[in-house]
C-alpha cells in the first residue's frame, strides 16, 4: 500500500544521520542522508538515483532553525535513464519549522524537493530544472488526448504523476523566492499551503504548469515570470492549451495576491476553478482572489479563466488570446482598468450574476468585446446548478472605452444590464442583442460606485515593474516540440508544415551563428548554409527524410539540460521516417454475449466471424469519434481492427498507440502491446501505450481497439529510435 507522503516511514539504520554542527567543513551529499543541523554542502557533481519509490527520499532535511546551504552543488538523479518521461524518484524531502534551502542544483527526479508540514520554510536562489516530464503525442498536424492534463483530484497527491521541481504540502509562510525551473513539466505546485509569499523566481518554458495552487490561500504571488508554460498547440493548426497554464489556482483557493507577474505564452494564462466540492454543492469556490498588474497575453487559450467564484482582475494586460477572460458562472467579480486587445472574444461570461465591467480598454477583438449569454437548461448531473440561481443578469457595464471592435457588447438570455458613460471609436455594432435580453439600463444619470476594491495590499512592493519577455512575443514564438515548448536556447530545426508537394516548411531557429547542412537523405532543400533564426524549405524524395545540420556559435544548453561549450561542429538533426502502410480497417458491433471485456474468446470469434459494420483502406491510422463512427452507425460498444504490412529499415522502433477505451497491437502475431482493462484508464495520460521494438524488412501490424462508451480514439504511430 502506497503510505501517504506525510507519514513516510523511514529507515534511520540506512541513513548517515547529521545532527552537530561540523564546523567550517562542507559535507558531501550521499544517499540516504538525514540533515538535522545546519550544514554547507561540499561543492561538486553528485550522480545519485532515487528510490522508485516517492516514499523513499534519497535525501532528507528535518528539524528546526536550520540552513542548508547547497553551495551550488549538482544534485543529478535517474543517471541510468535517457529521457525525462522516465525519471524518477523525490530527491529531498524537507520537513520541520524555520528551514531554509539555498544554491540548490538538482535535475533527473520526479520531483525534485518536496517539504510536507513545514513553517516558516524559505527556498531561495536555487535551480531545480530538467526534471520529469512527459513526452508529448500530438503533432504538427494534430493533437493527441492522451497529452491533456487533468487534476480534479489531489486529496492523496494525485498531482505527484506529473512530477514538480518543487511540491509543497501542508506547509505554511513560505518564502519561495529567486528560484529558476525550467525544461520540466510542474515547476511549482502548493498543496494545501497558506500565507506564502513567492516572488522574484523564473518558472517559464514547462510542458504544465509554471505555479499550481490546490486548497492553497492568502498567498502572495509577486514579479515572478511564469511564461511559456504550454503545450497543445501548433501555430495556425490547433490551440487547444490541453490545461496547461501559467498559474493554476484549483479547488478553494481563497484571497491569494497575484502582481505584476509576467505570465504571457501559456496554455491558459491564469486558470481558476472553484473545485469539485463547489460544484457537488454550490458552496465555496476560489474567491477574492486579486489579479493587479499582471501580463496574461498570447494565451492559445484564455487569457483568464475564472469560473465559479468570485475574483478582482484589475489593471492587467491580457491581448492576443482566444478569449481574453472567460468567466463561467462567475459572480460578484469585478473586472477593472484592464487592457483587453486583438483578442478572437475579448470578455466571454456564461451565467455569470453581478459582475462589474469598468474602465477597461477594448481593441480590435475580432467576434465581440465583450459578449454575455446563458443556456436554457442546465446539466442535470451537476449540483451546483441544483442548488444555485445560475440565471445570466446583473452586470454594470461602465466607463469602458472600445476602439476599432466589430461588436462592442453581444448579450443573449441576459437581464438587468446597466449600460453608463462608455465610448466607442470605429465601432461596428455596440449592442447586439435579442428579446431574451431584457430589464436594460442605459446611461442613468449617476451611478453609485460600489466597487469597493482597494490596492493598500499591493503598495508595499515598491518595485512595480513585469519582468521583461525572455524572447519577442507573439503566439507564433509558440513551438511545441515532443519534450513542450522550445526555449530558444539550442539549435532546433522546427517543422511548421508540409505542403501538397511534399515540401517541408521549417525554422532555423538557436543562438548561434551560422548552419550548415552537413547531410540530406531522401530530400532536396532550398539552401545549404545561413545564418539562424532562417526558414528554409526541403522537398522529400523518398520515404526516409533525414536532415544533419552543423551549428557554429556560443554555448549553449541543450533540451536536456546539458551544457555544451562554444563550439563549431555541433550536430542537431531532423528525421521524418514514414514508410508507406496501407492500412484494411474494419469496425464491428458487439454486444453482451461478446462483451471484450469480460470474454475476449467469444470477441474474438466474433471478429473472425461477423460481417463489419464499416469498412475502408487508410494510409494512416488517426481517428477520434465525438459521437457514431457514422451515419446510423454505432457511436458505442464497437470494436476497430485494422490490419498492414509494412517493409521498414533495419532499427530499433517506437510504436506508439492512443485508443480509448481497450487496445492491443500484435507484430507478426506477437502481443506487443496489451491494454485490456478499463478499470487502469482513470486520466487521459493513460489512452497512450508505447513499446520499443527491434524490426528489420517486411512485417504485419493488427490492431484491435474497443470502444465501450463516450468518446473515442484511435492513434497509432511507428518511430525509429
Amino acid at each position: 500500500m502506497k503510505l501517504p507522503l506525510s507519514h513516510i516511514l523511514l529507515l534511520a539504520a540506512s541513513c548517515l544521520i547529521f545532527n552537530t554542527v561540523t564546523a567550517n567543513i562542507p559535507i558531501p551529499l550521499s544517499e540516504g542522508m538525514v540533515i538535522k543541523t545546519s550544514i554547507q554542502v561540499k561543492a561538486g557533481v553528485y550522480q545519485l538515483n532515487a528510490s522508485a519509490s516517492l516514499n523513499v527520499p534519497l535525501i532528507i532535511i528535518r528539524g528546526n532553525n536550520i540552513t542548508v546551504d547547497f553551495n551550488n552543488a549538482q544534485l543529478k538523479g535517474s543517471n541510468d535513464k535517457a529521457f525525462p518521461n522516465q525519471f524518477y524518484g523525490l530527491a529531498v524531502l524537507v520537513q520541520g519549522n524555520h528551514i531554509t534551502i539555498k544554491n540548490a542544483k538538482i535535475s533527473g527526479y520526479k520531483i525534485a524537493l518536496m517539504a510536507a508540514h513545514c513553517k516558516n520554510l524559505v527556498i531561495e536562489n536555487s535551480n531545480f530544472s530538467y526534471n520529469y516530464r512527459q513526452q508529448l503525442q500530438s503533432t504538427w498536424l494534430s493533437e493527441d488526448v492522451s497529452d491533456w492534463m487533468s487534476y480534479h483530484h489531489n486529496e492523496h497527491d494525485e498531482w505527484l504523476r506529473y512530477g514538480a521541481g518543487i511540491y509543497l504540502e501542508d506547509c505554511s509562510k513560505s518564502i519561495i523566492r529567486n528560484n529558476t525551473i525550467t525544461g520540466g513539466q510542474c515547476a511549482l505546485m502548493m498543496v494545501r499551503s497558506n500565507d506564502g509569499t513567492i516572488t522574484n523566481n523564473n518558472f517559464s518554458f514547462n510542458s504544465g504548469i509554471g505555479m499550481g495552487l490546490y486548497r492553497s490561500s492568502r498567498n502572495a504571488i509577486l514579479h515572478n515570470r511564469l511564461d511559456f508554460n504550454v503545450r497543445g498547440y501548433s501555430h495556425g493548426i490547433y490551440n487547444r492549451g490541453q490545461d496547461s497554464a501559467g498559474m493554476l489556482l484549483f479547488e478553494q483557493c481563497d484571497d491569494n495576491l497575484v502582481g505584476y507577474n509576467s505570465v504571457t505564452h501559456s496554455g491558459d494564462g491564469f486558470f481558476l476553478w472553484a473545485g469539485q466540492t463547489t460544484m457537488d454543492n454550490g458552496e465555496g469556490g476560489c474567491n477574492d482572489n486579486y489579479l493587479y498588474k499582471n501580463d496574461f497575453s498570447y494565451a492559445p487559450t484564455n487569457g483568464v479563466e475564472v469560473t465559479f467564484s468570485k475574483n478582482h482582475i484589475l489593471e492587467n494586460s491580457i491581448n492576443y488570446c482566444d478569449n481574453g477572460i472567460w468567466g463561467g458562472y462567475s459572480w460578484q467579480t469585478a473586472i477593472v482598468g484592464n487592457e483587453i486587445k486583438h483578442n478572437k472574444t475579448g470578455i466571454a461570461i456564461e451565467h455569470g450574476q453581478n459582475i462589474c465591467i469598468s474602465n477597461n480598454r477594448f481593441e480590435n477583438n475580432s467576434t465581440a468585446a465583450i459578449k454575455l449569454w446563458a443556456r436554457k437548461t442546465q446539466p442535470s448531473d451537476w449540483g451546483y446548478a441544483q442548488k444555485k440561481d445560475t440565471r445570466s443578469m446583473g452586470y454594470r457595464i461602465l466607463e469602458n472605452h472600445f476602439s476599432n471592435e466589430h461588436t462592442a457588447l453581444d448579450a443573449v438570455l441576459t437581464k438587468y444590464l446597466t449600460l453608463y458613460k462608455n465610448t466607442y471609436e470605429n465601432t461596428q455594432t455596440i449592442f447586439k442583442k435579442d428579446s431574451s435580453v431584457t430589464d436594460i439600463e442605459m446611461e442613468p444619470e449617476s451611478i453609485a460606485d460600489t466597487t469597493g476594491f482597494t490596492f493598500d495590499a499591493f503598495t508595499k512592493w515598491k518595485d512595480k515593474s513585469i519582468p521583461a519577455l525572455p524572447v519577442v512575443a507573439g503566439k507564433q514564438q509558440i513551438r511545441i516540440t515532443e519534450w513542450g515548448p522550445y526555449d530558444y536556447r539550442y539549435p532546433l530545426l522546427f517543422l511548421k508544415k508540409i505542403d501538397g508537394n511534399k515540401t517541408y516548411h521549417f525554422d532555423v531557429l538557436g543562438p548561434g551563428n551560422h548552419w550548415k547542412i552537413k547531410n540530406i537523405q531522401d530530400g532536396t532543400a532550398s539552401k545549404n548554409e545561413g545564418s539562424f533564426n532562417d526558414s528554409i524549405t526541403v522537398t522529400k524524395t523518398g520515404d526516409d527524410l533525414w536532415i544533419e545540420m552543423e551549428y557554429t556559435g556560443p554555448a549553449f544548453t541543450t533540451i536536456f539540460g546539458k551544457p555544451i561549450g562554444n563550439t563549431r561542429g555541433y550536430t542537431f538533426s531532423y528525421r521524418d521516417y514514414t514508410p508507406a502502410m496501407q492500412w484494411n480497417v474494419n469496425w464491428f458491433s458487439w454486444d453482451e454475449a461478446h462483451n471484450p471485456n469480460k470474454n475476449y474468446a467469444a470477441f474474438e470469434n466474433l471478429l473472425h466471424t461477423a460481417t463489419p459494420v464499416k469498412s475502408e483502406q487508410s494510409n494512416t491510422i488517426n481517428y477520434t469519434w465525438w459521437g457514431a463512427i457514422g451515419k446510423q452507425l454505432p457511436a458505442d460498444s464497437f470494436a476497430t481492427v485494422a490490419t498492414t504490412t509494412v517493409t521498414v529499415k533495419k532499427g530499433t522502433y517506437q510504436i506508439g498507440v492512443t485508443a480509448d477505451d481497450l487496445v492491443k497491437v500484435f507484430i507478426d502475431g506477437k502481443l506487443v502491446i496489451d491494454f485490456w482493462d478499463a478499470s487502469k484508464y482513470v486520466n487521459d495520460e493513460d489512452a497512450h501505450h508505447s513499446a520499443i521494438v527491434a524490426l528489420d524488412g517486411t512485417h504485419q501490424i493488427r490492431i484491435e481497439q474497443v470502444e465501450n462508451s463516450g468518446y473515442a480514439t484511435l492513434i497509432f504511430s511507428l518511430k525509429p529510435l
